[in-house]
């Protein structure tokens, strides 16, 4: 068993926390709230008044965090994980940034002769609470061997798939297939909805035919309901779509349906629906038409 740190302790990084002490684990904790500090006490982890605490008490620093800039200063800032880390500390990023600062963390971290495994996660903070969902992982194949079981005591499979940064591109790539998904299945169940259709049915034969996927199971009952309790805020997700264009971009891959679906995301965030789940995008569709 492992002394694991976790710095970002959201609804992501609490689910994988709470697993690593599942798994019998030790875990020491860092969020700039206290109260989800609070919340890992509760469960059984260690607290830390900062990053490079955590660092100093952990064998890997797992980073969860909301952005960019706060993922960047979780590792390299005043009271980051550098600032604190023990000789053979490894770095495990699993936050959604971009490919190009995944790379530079990356150099940074190992110019310290330190390790670093770009880790992101492809599933929901409920999907992970039970052990479903994947670690996309890049980086040098000893290092991943190295935490590959403690990884899978997390969620059932962590797969190595290249060097630092690819795995990044990976999770985008899946982030777009959510971003899609998420939004054909408010699409599809709007026009259910307003045929006339017993709607919780008419869910319940989709989940069952061949129309069926991960995000309408996920978010189906939420668009059903009328409900969205964030499992992935909307507001967090558009840095994500913005991620993926920019990507995109950079090798010249064209994103017409991603470029779409984004209008419809971005006027749900606009009509104040930022911190609900992005299955909220189905109200974007309602007020398109009327409802």
């Amino acid at each position: 068993m492992s002394t694991i740190g976790i710095v970002g302790l959201g609804l992501l990084g609490h689910a994988i926390a709470a697993r690593l002490i599942e798994a019998g684990h030790s875990v020491i904790g860092f969020d700039v709230l206290p109260d989800r500090v609070s919340a890992l006490a509760v469960m059984g982890g260690t607290p830390a008044s900062s990053a490079a605490a955590v660092a100093q008490s952990a064998e890997a620093v797992c980073t969860l965090l909301p952005s960019l800039v706060t993922a960047e200063a979780a590792i390299l800032g005043a009271g980051g994980i550098l600032a604190g880390a023990r000789p053979d500390l490894a770095v495990i990023q699993m936050s959604t940034i971009s490919p190009t600062l995944t790379e530079r963390l990356a150099r940074e971290v190992t110019a310290r002769g330190l390790g670093f495994l770009d880790c992101p996660v492809s599933g929901t903070s409920s999907m992970v609470e039970r052990g479903d969902g994947i670690f996309f992982v890049g980086g040098d194949r000893a290092l991943f061997e190295r935490w590959q079981p403690v990884l899978e005591s997390v969620l059932a499979r962590a797969v190595l798939v290249g060097r630092v940064g690819q795995a990044m591109v990976l999770k985008l790539v899946a982030n777009l297939l959510v971003a899609l998904n998420s939004a054909a299945a408010a699409e599809a169940l709007t026009l259910a909805r307003k045929s006339g259709l017993d709607l919780p049915l008419a869910l319940d034969v989709l989940n069952a035919s061949a129309a069926a996927s991960s995000m309408l199971k996920v978010r189906g009952p939420m668009i059903v309901r009328g409900e969205f309790p964030a499992q992935m805020k909307l507001d967090l997700f558009m840095k994500d779509i913005h991620l993926m264009q920019e990507a995109a971009t950079a090798v010249g891959a064209p994103l017409p349906f991603t470029d779409l679906a984004e209008r419809l995301y971005a006027a749900a965030q606009a009509a104040g629906h930022g911190g609900e789940d992005l299955a909220v995008v189905v109200t974007a569709l309602d007020s398109a038409v009327g409802r």
